[in-house]
């Protein structure tokens, strides 16, 4: 029997990874890098994969982009299967990899090349949306040297919204930032997600960054990658890191993944 999402209330699923395995093979022997990881996303879930380095996290989520292909397992988008790269599913990375030669809106209008059916007009409309979404309309003739690294990383993100993605794929993308940015662009990124409903799949090794952004935390440990326990965040947006409720889940997370590791390779993620 089949059972109608849309009657229950429950959003559709937009991601679905069913037992994907993947091992790296270089001249100095193979690595196991995810082994068996299924993981079900629904319509406009904020997910965040948190785990040490070297636990997979970054490398499923090349799977989901179609930037890597599993050795085994499947991956599916709107339920179709993830074979290539595709404008349907867009990555943010901890670099902005923006284009030194191209001003603020040039870097934006670069990524709605992935809109060819978009006239040029349409395009500049689209892209001054998404700059005004991330509070830089006012720098959008400002040259790339002359930003701030909490600002390249919101060009970034205009970039990565302006093609309208039905997921947006983020790797640590505010790791490389001082603690006071990264603050600001969590209240940032909230309010981008709430407005725009998309749905996310965020990789950190932050427990409490993980914990204030997403609905729900899947904890990965390593040697190889599998997810090890999911904890769904039950807190009102927008969340402030630093409240004393926030600070009870990434306790309950960082305890959890204690279990998992060795001592010695748990932290905040600092």
């Amino acid at each position: 029997m089949t059972v109608d999402t849309e009657l229950l209330n429950v959003p559709p699923e937009k991601l679905v990874v069913e037992g994907v395995s993947k091992t790296f093979r270089t001249q100095r022997g193979s690595v196991h890098a995810l082994d068996n990881v299924s993981l079900h996303v629904r319509e406009g879930e904020f997910v965040c994969l948190v785990g040490p380095s070297g636990c997979g996290k970054s490398t499923l989520l090349n799977i989901i982009a179609g930037l890597e292909m599993p050795d085994t397992g499947k991956v599916l988008a709107d339920g179709k299967a993830v074979t290539g790269a595709g404008s349907d599913r867009m990555m943010m990375f901890q670099e902005s990899a923006l284009f030194p030669w191209l001003d603020v809106m040039g870097n934006v209008l670069f990524g709605l090349k992935l809109k060819p059916a978009l006239r040029n007009k349409e395009r500049r409309e689209v892209a001054k949306f998404y700059l005004q979404l991330v509070g830089l309309e006012k720098f959008m003739r400002s040259n790339i040297h002359e930003l701030s690294g909490g600002m390249k990383q919101r060009v970034a993100l205009a970039r990565a919204l302006a093609p309208n993605p039905r997921v947006l794929l983020m790797d640590e993308p505010f790791a490389s930032l001082d603690a006071l940015t990264r603050e600001q662009l969590y209240g940032d990124i909230q309010e981008i997600w709430a407005k725009r409903q998309k749905t996310i799949v965020f990789v950190t090794h932050n427990v409490r960054e993980a914990a204030c952004l997403g609905d729900r935390v899947v904890l990965f440990s390593p040697h190889p990658g599998r997810i090890q326990e999911q904890f769904t965040v039950d807190l009102p947006r927008p969340r402030d890191i630093s409240s004393v409720d926030l600070a009870k889940y990434s306790t309950e997370i960082t305890r959890a993944l204690k279990r998992h590791l060795k001592p010695e390779a748990v932290g905040e993620g600092e």
